[in-house]
């Protein structure tokens, strides 16, 4: 009898192995001062916490997302062998996409912001994600265990559950999404980078639709370097 493993274990750590492997291929790249946003002087000058506390922060938060997303997967399962079905067709899956990243995005920018406004909540929670001035790959998911646990384990949750995909499909719309934010946090823009070209021409697009859709709206700039959440340039432009 051969060795299966689950689309719900997979869902729960195939993100967790794309994120230290797409990270560890931008390691190397941090040598090419060329097209680093800060030089290697300033990310040793200016961070304020030491590469050594910063995996075990994110390892810690990977612990919890894996162990919440099992625990997800196990109350929302479905043992009457719903699985071996029809499958989605790419129509419904490009549907289930769109509300996922929808969902996890406008959780994520206004958790974030109000992280921001609320000087408690800044100065004891969300100031340990800015502790790395100089962000580097795989600092993307340095954060304060209660705010991981807040942006980015349970927005992964609500937009699972409200997208209605199946844990097979949220293995790759939450592995897209790691690759998403080791690259807005990578300090580097690198020419040609196909992940950079297509999430600019998301937002290129979403700036298209939103203008065609309330003409009144005044445009804000916004830096594109390493990319940037898309509802929060949205939410700019109003």
């Amino acid at each position: 009898m051969g060795f299966e493993v689950s689309d719900e274990l997979l869902g729960a750590f195939v993100p967790i192995l794309v994120y230290w492997v797409y990270s560890g291929i931008y390691i190397p790249l941090g040598s090419l001062e060329n097209y680093r946003l800060h030089s290697k002087k300033e990310e040793e000058d200016k961070n304020l916490v030491s590469k050594g506390t910063v995996v075990k922060g994110v390892i810690l938060q990977q612990v919890i997302q894996a162990v919440v997303a099992i625990l997800l997967f196990t109350v929302t399962g479905d043992d009457s062998g719903a699985a071996a079905g029809p499958k989605p067709s790419l129509i419904v899956l490009a549907r289930q996409f769109f509300i996922a990243m929808f969902v996890l995005d406008t959780w994520q920018y206004f958790m974030h912001r109000y992280m921001h406004h609320n000087k408690f909540l800044y100065r004891h929670i969300h100031s340990q994600h800015h502790r790395l001035v100089v962000p580097y790959a795989f600092g993307a998911l340095y954060n304060h265990p209660l705010e991981g646990l807040l942006l980015d384990t349970i927005g992964g949750a609500l937009s699972f559950l409200l997208s209605g995909m199946s844990p097979r499909a949220s293995i790759f719309f939450f592995s897209f999404a790691t690759i998403k934010t080791v690259d807005d946090h990578c300090g580097l823009w690198l020419p040609g980078n196909l992940f950079h070209l297509f999430f600019e021409t998301i937002l290129l697009i979403m700036i298209s639709t939103i203008n065609s859709m309330a003409a009144n709206t005044t445009s804000h700039s916004h830096s594109l370097l390493c990319g940037i959440k898309f509802l929060e340039l949205i939410c700019l432009i109003h």
